[in-house]
């Protein structure tokens, strides 16, 4: 079974032991470890604990209740776009095994920001739930403000938070939108509309960034912050690198484009975490991802500076029990 396969065939088994609310109280008391929870606030927010799971997982809402019943704080759904959009060519997700990562390009695959909304209006848990967002591939640059602001203003009343997504790889030209006159632009707009919807209750905004960015760049990132009024940044995305893998490079070179996420990504993702932290002198709330492999991982993440994590690739080698280990290690302290 190819990857993403297996993914659709896991997640929609898990679905169908989750159907019933008797059936995810049963599984909660099985896998959630509920018991361990510490509540965190962050950005306005109350997270029940500090472990989610970071987006591209469940794209489109499918499995939101089915998913917090293995006991994530939170849960980013996306990337969603405006319109309905297949993503790139199939295969497009591949594993390395002895490298315990993931290479994806899958393109911002998705059903469309509308179908989203209508599976979360019929969410039954209280967990809290992302929105991330991002543009569709023929939509261009210079547009782009058009599609983040649909899918914000449709996710608007169904997410307790925003992830802005300008950081994957697998879109054209959309990591130029990182560089600080359209981020800034983009950011304001979305501030601007926040405040247009009006609610009494917290509606915070991250960004997401890739871990390639320069230390110039990642200053530019803490300006932007600060002059735009976002709550905070998601560190990181998946990296174009491919340095230091086990995986043969004629693998490699065979697979071919796309976001390496999983163990390799891990110290640089949280070289971006620490300096985002240390220079923006811990102002704004970081939401650590990127190679949290095992509970040590995670808590090397917040040491450097996360508000919170999210996991991914990790959960995907380590399975269910992941999310009960990191918070056993993290009820520790």
């Amino acid at each position: 079974m190819s990857p993403e396969e297996a993914h659709y065939f896991a997640m929609n088994s898990w679905q169908r032991l989750n159907q019933y609310s008797w059936q995810r109280a049963a599984m909660r008391k099985l896998f959630a470890a509920a018991s361990l929870d510490k509540p965190v606030n962050v950005a306005g927010l109350t997270f029940p604990n500090q472990v989610g799971l970071a987006a591209g997982f469940d794209k489109d809402a499918r499995w939101v209740d089915a998913l917090a019943s293995m006991g994530f704080g939170h849960i980013e759904i996306g990337t969603l776009t405006p319109r309905p959009q297949p993503g790139n060519d199939k295969p497009r997700l591949f594993r390395l095994i002895e490298d315990q990562a993931l290479i994806n390009r899958m393109g911002f695959n998705n059903e469309g920001v509308d179908v989203a909304v209508s599976r979360l209006a019929r969410v039954q848990s209280n967990v809290i739930v992302g929105g991330n967002i991002g543009k569709n591939k023929i939509t261009a640059n210079e547009d782009a403000w058009e599609d983040y602001r649909y899918c914000f203003r449709k996710l608007f009343p169904h997410v307790h938070y925003f992830t802005v997504n300008v950081s994957s790889p697998n879109t054209p030209g959309l990591r130029e939108l990182q560089e600080k006159k359209p981020l800034e632009q983009l950011l304001s707009g979305l501030m601007d509309l926040r405040k247009e919807l009006g609610t009494t209750e917290p509606k915070p905004i991250f960004l997401k960034i890739a871990p390639d960015l320069s230390k110039d760049q990642l200053s530019d990132i803490i300006d932007l912050v600060d002059s735009t009024g976002i709550d905070g940044v998601v560190a990181t995305n998946t990296t174009i690198s491919r340095e230091g893998l086990k995986t043969k490079a004629s693998e490699i070179e065979r697979i071919g484009a796309g976001g390496l996420s999983g163990l390799p990504v891990r110290e640089a993702s949280n070289e971006v975490l620490r300096f985002l932290h240390k220079e923006s002198g811990g102002k704004f709330p970081i939401i650590g991802v990127g190679g949290i492999m095992n509970p040590d991982d995670a808590k090397a993440k917040l040491d450097a500076g996360a508000s919170l994590v999210q996991v991914y690739s990790g959960f995907i080698y380590g399975g269910v029990g992941l999310v009960s280990a990191i918070k056993k290690e993290l009820h520790r302290y």
